[in-house]
């Protein structure tokens, strides 16, 4: 594994993580309560031995910048590092990063240093745990030139993925983005023998989808970066190497899935919340990284919790109730109030620090006021809800839209970062917007 570099793509604007993501990158948002997206590829890495760690980044990268120079300090004998790439003029190019294949390409001189020979490419935006030694032995064992995580799923799951054709040694000869229908996707049908003869049981899943996880000789990834104006690795330089190179899948039957979207988030996190979550975040042989804190213990008074994680440095007046929800670092819940199916991301400091101060002696102090009630929300970091504020849908339906400062997205109520809901403020009437 001292021969694996790894290249983390930090994403695009992530349009559909909106407002998570207006000021902050995809890799940036948080996740579990006090981790980030960016703590789940890096920790895979860490988990697998890959000490080469590079990170793509294009926009709104402050806080990840920060996130990651106080979390990812590796001893100086191991050699190890976690190096942020950004987006900059050079003396071969002046441009923005215009794909994952253009992001790689634009810093190809990092791949040709000494001592590297195969390259990861992962996604930023990912959760899932992934053992890439596995990845390199399939890689090794098959004498492929590239290699692509592939996830076994249902027929009607297949049709949000890319899915491959394989042959019997599981060589790749065929790539189909997205079917929309039965006939297209008859040619990529993998029997159940096949699967269940790598050890993963089938359970009516057959057809085998690309979770865009890539290990590639290096000579064959500059080579393909060189040769071509190829901007994306799943839409183009994945296919073309298909024709070309030996293209082999490595299977994968873990937890996985994609964070690109508001309903996905929410969805995520709550899981982990349950009382037998599908992503363990407790899992003592592959640790989830992220930065020490060295905040104090939670303070729970009198609070009933069910079906919840609270995170750390967080205080929970009496007669709280927290009811499947993730409580985030040093939230405040005040005496009375409500947390059902929500997901609360906390604060990056007390109301007692300096920079808790708004100018304004009316505002809500930090966290979720008294007797306030939160249902079905992401309340995202720094916001002040004032007392007997109710956040919840109103009536049966809930389309996107607004409602003053607060934002419905894929159906999920969204209170963006720093908002200041007043007391007594409810929701009422969504009016349509675009995000």
């Amino acid at each position: 594994m001292n021969n694996v570099a790894c290249f983390i793509l930090g994403g695009g604007k992530g349009t559909r993580l909106l407002p998570l993501t207006a000021d902050r990158s995809k890799p940036a948002v948080p996740l579990g309560g006090k981790y980030r997206l960016i703590d789940i590829p890096i920790s895979n890495c860490i988990n697998s031995s890959i000490r080469r760690i590079y990170l793509l980044t294009q926009f709104n990268s402050v806080s990840l910048h920060r996130h990651i120079r106080q979390t990812y300090n590796f001893d100086p004998y191991s050699g190890g590092f976690v190096e942020i790439l950004a987006a900059q003029q050079t003396n071969e190019g002046a441009n923005w990063y215009q794909g994952t294949a253009d992001a790689v390409r634009k810093q190809l001189r990092y791949l040709q240093q000494p001592g590297i020979d195969y390259v990861l490419i992962l996604s930023g935006d990912q959760l899932y745990r992934m053992n890439f030694e596995k990845m390199l032995e399939t890689h090794l064992e098959s004498n492929a030139q590239a290699t692509i995580a592939a996830l076994p799923v249902s027929e009607d799951k297949a049709k949000s993925f890319g899915i491959m054709r394989l042959t019997d040694t599981g060589r790749v000869e065929g790539f189909l983005e997205k079917p929309e229908t039965v006939k297209e996707m008859k040619d990529f049908y993998v029997d159940a023998e096949w699967i269940e003869n790598r050890g993963i049981p089938c359970n009516d899943r057959h057809y085998l989808a690309s979770m865009g996880i890539y290990l590639f000789d290096r000579k064959v990834l500059v080579d393909a970066l060189e040769k071509t104006t190829y901007q994306d690795f799943g839409k183009e330089v994945f296919p073309a190497l298909i024709r070309s190179k030996r293209v082999h899948v490595d299977l994968f039957d873990g937890y996985w899935e994609d964070i690109g979207t508001i309903k996905a988030f929410y969805e995520c996190n709550l899981e982990m919340a349950s009382p037998t979550p599908p992503f363990a975040l407790d899992d003592s042989k592959a640790v989830i990284f992220t930065r020490p804190r060295f905040l104090p213990p939670t303070r729970i008074d009198g609070a009933k919790v069910s079906g919840s994680l609270i995170s750390d440095g967080c205080v929970l007046e009496p007669d709280v109730v927290v009811d499947g929800s993730l409580i985030g670092l040093r939230s405040v819940l005040g005496r009375g109030s409500t947390v059902r199916r929500s997901v609360v991301m906390g604060s990056d400091f007390y109301q007692t620090d300096d920079r808790a101060k708004t100018g304004d002696p009316n505002d809500p102090p930090l966290g979720i006021g008294e007797g306030s009630v939160i249902e079905g929300a992401i309340v995202d970091k720094n916001c002040r809800i004032g007392r007997n504020v109710v956040v919840k849908p109103p009536g049966n339906s809930l389309p996107d839209g607004k409602c003053g400062p607060v934002i419905v997205r894929d159906g999920v109520i969204v209170i963006p970062r720093g908002t200041i809901l007043p007391n007594d403020w409810k929701m009422d009437r969504i009016e349509p917007c675009d995000f």
